[in-house]
């Protein structure tokens, strides 16, 4: 992946709906090239994709919940049954695998302090292997994107 590819994907991340027309002009190249290396970037995988970034609490979902999960061992089958089970969990939009103090690092969105005890008494209790579930409330946004930085 080059400079061009780079730009490419910045901009697309800024705004996946313009058209290749504007997309080519705003990365200084012409039409035909720059279709081209979209289509390339898509094949390869590193484009996986177009989406519509929605305003969460519009939505209805107003409050955002990290939750960092420790597990009590470290089995194949107690990983394998917690990432199966939150993977299906709607509420949960990100989970990542951790280092340091806790093993994954849940983001997840409900609609009020209530519906956040409601998930993690339905969704998160029940599953066997979790040693300490650990909440932090968003209550504001310094900043917020998903435009990767250009080198």
């Amino acid at each position: 992946m080059d400079l061009k590819d780079r730009q490419i994907l910045r901009t697309l991340q800024r705004n996946g709906r313009m058209t290749n027309q504007d997309l080519a002009a705003e990365v200084n190249l012409s039409p035909s090239p720059c279709l081209r290396r979209v289509k390339l970037l898509e094949q390869s995988g590193a484009l996986k994709g177009y989406s519509a970034e929605v305003d969460a609490q519009a939505y209805g979902l107003p409050v955002t919940v990290f939750v960092s999960i420790s597990l009590t061992n470290h089995s194949e089958k107690v990983v394998k049954n917690f990432e199966q089970l939150i993977s299906r969990v709607d509420q949960v939009l990100e989970c990542f695998i951790m280092t340091g103090t806790s093993d994954y690092l849940l983001r997840v969105v409900v609609t009020d302090l209530a519906d956040y005890e409601r998930f993690v008494r339905n969704h998160l209790q029940p599953i066997e292997g979790i040693g300490s579930i650990d909440s932090s409330f968003v209550y504001g946004v310094v900043k917020k994107t998903a435009v990767f930085p250009l080198f």
